[in-house]
């Protein structure tokens, strides 16, 4: 359940950061999506440890 939990946060904070990122070039597109999938591995983790762990 703990990797369901990164998988899902790290696809969907990384294709936000995609999304936003993008607006501005590629490469920004890039980097923020990469920032974004960190903290969504992150916030995955979270969720998992404290509510459902």
């Amino acid at each position: 359940m703990c990797k369901l939990c990164i998988f899902v946060g790290m696809t969907a904070l990384g294709s936000l950061g995609w999304w936003l990122g993008a607006k501005v070039g590629f490469m920004t597109g890039y980097f923020i999506g990469g920032i974004g999938s960190m903290a969504g591995v992150y916030l995955g983790w979270r969720i998992h440890r404290d509510l459902l762990g």
